[in-house]
């Protein structure tokens, strides 16, 4: 293979970047993996949804200790691995390295910032440059970006994607005919899905106010489920200051998994665990320990909750990260 990817695992976790070459090669290896995936990705549970993460590495270093490391724990990402926390070049390679290591445990799903427009404004671009000199890193993360599937399904009954859903979307079938071997369009079924957002709208589509993707409402999500034979949709994009939202009579759930987000929200984080055989259950994560459980139809789902570490807080000279991030908007 040319690449040890237990030593870059390492030195991830010492706080270093992996070397050009080495992440070149990650690049490389896991778009061949996910270029024989599905648009759809069928997953089985346990398994655990992960949403947005946005750079802040040392937080995803304690999400896999608060969720568990692979191949003890499996995991869907949502998207948005990278742009405006400090760290997205590390960020991105752990999810590689895991995925490289571990691939039927490990499922990658494109959001809106795995792109090569939104990079270039938001962070990803410049650390690039920063770490490396050179935008060669650039150019490879963004091609093995294009490879990123749009969605999980797990048991059948539970769909994965980053943003939403989309009018020109009516069926799975139609998710998996996409062509998603590209840049993220400015309109269309492949740019919904990683824009959109659930909205209380009266109607059943809106424009979004971000300016792509659209504003859906119960209506639309419930057709959808009853189409696709689907219990629940769980989503990202949205931060989330409790970590996890329910909407539409709990048949979709956004879930936002980077604690006090560019280290200033001050927000919870959370991760989704669907299926398994925890048997605690509460109701509220602040009180009565980290997770809260329970029934929707025949599905189990454990929420997970973390705050963010002190690694994350302060940077190496003990400035508070907070004061560095100029990508918050």
């Amino acid at each position: 293979m040319g690449l040890n990817v237990d030593e870059c695992i390492e030195t991830l976790k010492s706080g270093e970047c992996v070397s050009e070459s080495s992440l070149r090669l990650l690049c490389q290896y896991v778009s061949e993996l996910l270029m024989e995936e599905s648009n759809v990705q069928p997953v089985l549970s346990p398994v655990t949804i992960v949403g947005d993460l946005h750079g802040q590495f040392f937080d995803l270093l304690n999400l896999l200790r608060v969720g568990g490391w692979p191949p003890d724990t499996s995991y869907i990402f949502l998207g948005d691995f990278v742009d405006r926390g400090h760290n997205s070049v590390e960020t991105l390679s752990l999810l590689l390295c895991l995925k490289l290591k571990y691939p039927g445990h490990v499922t990658l799903l494109r959001g809106n910032h795995e792109s090569r427009q939104i990079t270039q404004v938001y962070g990803f671009y410049d650390e690039c440059l920063r770490k490396y000199g050179n935008a060669s890193v650039w150019r490879h993360c963004v091609q093995c970006f294009d490879t990123f599937g749009l969605a999980a399904l797990i048991d059948e009954q539970v769909l994965c994607v980053h943003g939403g859903l989309s009018p020109d979307v009516r069926t799975l079938d139609q998710v998996r005919a996409i062509d998603r071997n590209q840049e993220i369009p400015h309109e269309g079924a492949f740019c919904d899905l990683v824009w959109s957002d659930p909205d209380d709208i009266s109607g059943a589509w809106q424009l979004s106010p971000r300016g792509a993707g659209y504003l859906f409402g119960q209506r639309v999500t419930d057709e959808f489920h009853h189409v696709n034979n689907l219990q629940l949709m769980a989503r990202a994009h949205q931060l989330v200051l409790e970590g996890r939202k329910y909407h539409f009579d709990k048949r979709l759930v956004t879930v936002w998994s980077a604690p006090n987000y560019c280290y200033r929200c001050g927000n919870v984080a959370a991760i989704l665990e669907i299926g398994g055989d925890n048997a605690h259950t509460t109701n509220n994560p602040e009180e009565d320990g980290p997770g809260s459980e329970g029934f929707e139809g025949s599905i189990r789902q454990r929420f997970k909750f973390f705050r963010d570490t002190e690694q994350s807080v302060y940077g190496p000279k003990g400035e508070t990260r907070a004061q560095l991030v100029p990508y918050f908007l």
